[in-house]
């Protein structure tokens, strides 16, 4: 009897995504904006192995989400229809 051990990547296997398949989370922090001031935080924190050493990048990212966030609720409130009791 041969046991069929072609390869370990099964396509029900979700464990490992392969080198082609982008992070979802740098999917979703890519349409913020925010992506560079992402990645200036985790190469600070590669780099020092200390937050509290990238305080100004942190700062940077948060501010930068929030005006994403801000501009999405915006958005979103410009598309519902005025609702009217």
């Amino acid at each position: 009897m041969a046991s069929s051990s072609s390869s370990s990547s099964s396509p029900h296997d979700r464990s490992r995504p392969s080198e082609d398949e982008e992070d979802p989370v740098d999917q979703m922090i890519s349409r913020t904006g925010c992506a560079e001031l992402h990645y200036a935080v985790q190469e600070c924190m590669a780099e020092r192995q200390d937050w509290r050493k990238c305080q100004p990048q942190v700062q940077a990212f948060k501010e930068c989400m929030l005006t994403f966030q801000s501009a999405r609720k915006e958005q979103l409130a410009k598309q519902k229809p005025a609702q009217v009791n």
